[in-house]
């Protein structure tokens, strides 16, 4: 199968290509060129600008591809742009999605109003009502590196992408994805605190309890392969995440399992949590989707376990620390106060 990849050189992109690659699968890659990576032997570079992808509407469209995968659509005209580029074209676009839009995430986040939904969320779950959640009043500067975000809403990009009547779509909305190579860092307050020997780790105590769906990055990676590949996933969402949504203390324990960590977490209310180490969210509203639909219909299950995952992430973060990093997060004498504090 041709297949084109939009984006694929951050985190999961690499390990779409090289799972693609290793199928059998001619693959091209198109993206900036910003994030180096060695590509698996075989695979097509494109270098181009994927805000400006019209202007690069001939040379793709020459790459004949039966399948695109953007995993960078950001955006309503990020949508159109794609479908105007392929349509008549390729076959079929799968494009990655966020479980943000639901309006449970709008909850958590406290831009939507109302009672908490209720778990599990299913794709047919409802959606924010208020659209663009990242904006900023007034809008950043046209040369600001956070601009982009002023546009983002993955809400009206799923409308357009499903509705084009030519060219059908597959919309995956992922889920927290962890794993090595992430830039996001998911573990890594965690585990830094127990490699610094701290015998206590402070949680709030909403926080403590707040579940929100997760997915090792090799198991998301499967998924997008499978959605990619497998026809029955045409005109169809999918929410990815492991089947189980551990609590925030749930992963804390595990990460402790792996480095032998042998301390305790401690809750405390939020006015006594160190201001740093406040969540600022909607803990109520937890964050647990429904990922039948995917395993039932094309058929996915995860193919490393948890344990296994847990130790490939820790393994590569420990050797990979975020930089710079955060003396204010890591404010070791404000947490044994507020503990102090606390117990008197």
């Amino acid at each position: 199968m041709r297949i084109l990849v939009i984006g694929g050189t951050r985190f999961m992109g690499p390990y779409v290509l090289q799972k693609l690659s290793a199928a059998g699968h001619e693959v091209s890659v198109f993206h900036r060129g910003q994030t180096k990576i060695e590509l698996p032997e075989g695979v097509r570079e494109i270098l181009g600008d994927r805000n400006r992808l019209p202007a690069y509407a001939s040379a793709l469209r020459q790459l004949e591809p039966e399948v695109v995968l953007d995993m960078v659509v950001w955006h309503e005209q990020h949508a159109r742009d794609l479908l105007e580029t392929f349509a008549g074209v390729a076959r079929r676009v799968v494009v990655v999605s966020s479980q943000d839009v639901y309006r449970a995430f709008g909850r958590v986040n406290g831009q939507e109003d109302g009672e908490v939904d209720l778990s599990p969320i299913t794709e047919d779950s409802p959606l924010r009502v208020n659209l663009y959640p990242y904006r900023s009043v007034p809008p950043r500067a046209e040369d600001d590196p956070e601009r982009w975000r002023d546009d983002y809403d993955k809400i009206p990009a799923e409308r357009v992408i499903m509705h084009h009547p030519q060219l059908p779509g597959t919309v995956l909305r992922l889920p927290a994805v962890y794993g090595p190579h992430d830039f996001q860092h998911r573990m890594f307050a965690f585990l830094k605190r127990m490699l610094d020997g701290r015998e206590i780790i402070l949680l709030e105590e909403g926080e403590a309890a707040w579940r929100w769906t997760h997915g090792y990055v090799e198991n998301v990676t499967d998924a997008l392969v499978l959605a990619v590949t497998d026809e029955r996933a045409s005109g169809r969402i999918y929410n990815v995440g492991e089947p189980f949504a551990l609590s925030v203390s749930e992963r804390i324990e595990q990460i402790a399992q792996v480095v032998g960590w042998r301390g305790r977490i401690v809750t405390l209310p939020t006015e006594r949590m160190p201001e740093k180490l406040r969540a600022g969210i909607n803990t109520a509203q937890h964050i647990v989707v429904d990922t039948s639909r995917l395993r039932q219909e094309p058929g996915y299950s995860e193919r490393v376990e948890l344990a296994e995952a847990f130790q490939r992430t820790i393994a590569w973060e420990r050797d990979h620390f975020p930089e710079p990093i955060d003396p204010a997060q890591f404010d070791y004498a404000a947490e044994d106060q507020a503990l102090a504090e606390a117990l008197h």
